[in-house]
């Protein structure tokens, strides 16, 4: 029963992660034609939900379990070089899962014409005894299921605005 049980979460992470990447492609090609950055509310917030709307099966803990993140880049090479920026630890509180995840401190969605990075991180509470011994990467009997998108912007804009560089 055990291995059941274990299969069936097993399935459901990879569900959660095919789920996650699509809905986080979609949502960044509002930042790649300039939509986004355009549409007066380029905020984590707003970026959240549309990733959020794209994972509709998981909408009831979507604002809560779901970090998102931009960095902007000069060059490919340079993304290429710098290291992953990971999510924040779990808020304190039992297990960590029942606090909501931070919004970023600094966004970035870039202008025309910047290389954008783009990661979404989602917490998910594994459940099987067992099976979070080798799962759980993020403490506390959760793993943090990721995915990331790069690209450049597309010139949406003739004059473009200063953008926004994260330290």
């Amino acid at each position: 029963m055990l291995m059941l049980f274990g299969v069936l979460e097993l399935a459901m992470v990879f569900l959660v992660s095919t789920t996650l990447e699509t809905a986080t492609q979609n949502a960044a090609r509002q930042i790649r034609t300039g939509q986004f950055q355009q549409s007066g509310v380029s905020t984590p917030a707003a970026f959240r939900t549309m990733v959020c709307n794209g994972m509709s099966w998981l909408s009831s803990t979507c604002a809560s379990d779901l970090y998102v993140q931009t960095q902007t880049f000069k060059t490919f090479g340079e993304l290429a070089a710098a290291p992953p920026k990971p999510p924040p630890p779990p808020p304190p509180g039992p297990l960590g899962a029942s606090q909501p995840m931070p919004l970023p401190s600094c966004w970035a969605p870039g202008q025309p014409g910047d290389i954008v990075l783009v990661h979404t991180y989602w917490r998910w509470k594994l459940f099987t005894p067992g099976l979070d011994l080798a799962l759980d990467n993020a403490g506390g009997g959760l793993r943090m299921i990721s995915t990331a998108t790069a690209f450049r912007n597309e010139p949406y804009d003739q004059i473009p605005p200063l953008g926004t560089q994260c330290p």
